[in-house]
């Protein structure tokens, strides 16, 4: 136990570099989180509820967070294209510049950096089923990236001779999602072990679509889930 509790508290250490008093480069650590996230975010998570879901703060905490980083013209605000009535938030190309130069994860993103191939895909597929555990446990939000989301289908690629891009699309929203769009975070997100849960997993998929349709996923459990998700939006 004494391993366990070893590594928690490691984690917790990692934490400082995120959770901190005063700023850095002029940005609380809640104004840092939500750049990060809106910075990582697929377009159906980038809205101020989805945002006040992703950084665990109520809608009107989470304004003064977004006027800041719109003030800074980190972020702006835009009309949705798929609803009049709602509006999207963009991390700005000076937005990506200060994540990329100053965000305080950086150290900890560098030094994940050093480590082998096997180490690092070995300590992301842990951190994955710690966080499964818990949330099968105690049922808390969870972010995640689409391509590890039972909503993920691939499609069948079209006839033809050569190789073609394997396609997606989500079975939540119902839209088609590109290869780009399935490394993003989603608020939306429900964790499945039948998901690509590496680069290299999903990369060989992709090369293969062409020869052969990496199958659909029909059961009845994703109809249900997705049935429950769509009475939240």
């Amino acid at each position: 136990m004494h391993s366990v509790r070893e590594a928690v508290e490691l984690q917790i250490q990692l934490s400082k570099f995120w959770h901190f008093d005063g700023n850095r480069h002029g940005l609380r650590d809640r104004e840092w989180l939500a750049l990060r996230f809106l910075g990582r975010a697929n377009r159906f998570s980038r809205t101020p509820s989805a945002l006040a879901a992703a950084i665990g703060a109520t809608k009107a905490a989470t304004s003064p967070i977004v006027k800041i980083l719109v003030k800074k013209s980190l972020l702006v605000r835009k009309q949705s294209l798929e609803d009049k009535r709602s509006v999207t938030l963009e991390v700005t190309p000076l937005g990506e510049r200060h994540l990329a130069q100053h965000d305080p994860i950086n150290l900890a993103l560098s030094a994940m950096a050093e480590l082998g191939d096997e180490d690092r895909v070995a300590l992301l597929n842990s951190l994955r089923d710690i966080l499964s555990r818990i949330d099968s446990t105690h049922q808390c939000f969870n972010i995640g990236v689409c391509r590890d989301c039972m909503f993920l289908a691939e499609q069948e690629p079209h006839e033809g001779k050569g190789r073609k891009p394997a396609r997606f699309r989500c079975r939540l929203y119902r839209t088609p999602i590109t290869f780009d769009e399935t490394a993003l975070q989603c608020t939306s997100f429900e964790r499945t072990h039948h998901r690509p849960k590496t680069d290299k997993h999903l990369s060989r998929l992709v090369s293969q679509a062409g020869d052969a349709s990496p199958g659909l996923l029909r059961d009845d459990a994703v109809t249900s889930v997705a049935s429950r998700r769509r009475g939240r939006h």
